[in-house]
């Protein structure tokens, strides 16, 4: 069997898949609404993991929040990156994979719906020039699941998003990537992912190399 050819691009989601961040995000959560005295359950938190961080600080509005949007974003932001400053959690194989890529000369993009800030500090505490490109949930109009994300990605990169694959940890990533149009893996962290047969799970990033994105990219090429 010939060997597949290269993805045009790897475009990896940041929380959950990159960096385990999913459980300092729900501590900033529940800190938050606690300074209001009101709940915010663990079960409450995993409904947000994916979501753009506007979306969630409306929904911790509602959830008795008395702050408006943006002051939310930051107040979570801040305290992740505040957990960030003590140590970076790379999820599992993931910088192995990732310098692979990059020794490859494969472009690659950060796709995160976190805000900007966020996301260029951990590209910064990754050991070598990991991305191409970043885009932020500050950087787009529709946050994933919408394929704003990932077309802007695609479409920043000069690559065709149909040739490309998308790392994620959570349904929206993985619905965004597959409305975009690209290859997707989801690599389950927090939230248990389904099964589905637009996307491919993996269990882990450990031990995975650049020859199975391509061999993943290949085989969704083929079904289109």
């Amino acid at each position: 069997m010939p060997t597949p050819p290269l993805p045009a691009a790897v475009l990896w989601d940041m929380d959950g898949t990159l960096v385990d961040t999913e459980p300092d995000w729900m501590a900033a959560e529940i800190a938050l609404l606690g300074r209001f005295g009101r709940p915010w359950t663990h079960a409450q938190a995993l409904t947000l993991v994916g979501s753009g961080l506007q979306d969630a600080a409306r929904v911790l509005q509602d959830n008795g929040a008395e702050l408006d949007v943006p002051t939310i974003v930051d107040t979570l932001t801040d305290s992740v990156l505040d957990r960030l400053r003590e140590r970076v959690p790379w999820r599992p194989g993931a910088l192995e994979l990732l310098a692979e890529v990059r020794d490859a000369g494969v472009p690659t993009a950060l796709v995160t719906m976190s805000i900007r800030r966020m996301a260029e500090t951990v590209a910064r505490a990754i050991p070598f020039p990991a991305f191409d490109l970043v885009v932020s949930g500050s950087d787009v109009a529709h946050p994933k699941p919408h394929p704003d994300p990932y077309q802007r990605a695609a479409a920043g990169l000069g690559v065709d998003i149909r040739a490309s694959v998308a790392i994620e940890d959570s349904a929206p990533g993985l619905a965004s990537a597959v409305a975009a149009g690209a290859a997707a893996i989801g690599v389950p962290a927090t939230v248990p992912l389904a099964e589905g047969d637009a996307w491919t799970l993996w269990p882990t990033l450990r031990g995975r190399t650049l020859g199975d994105l391509a061999a993943v990219t290949a085989r969704t090429a083929a079904r289109a």
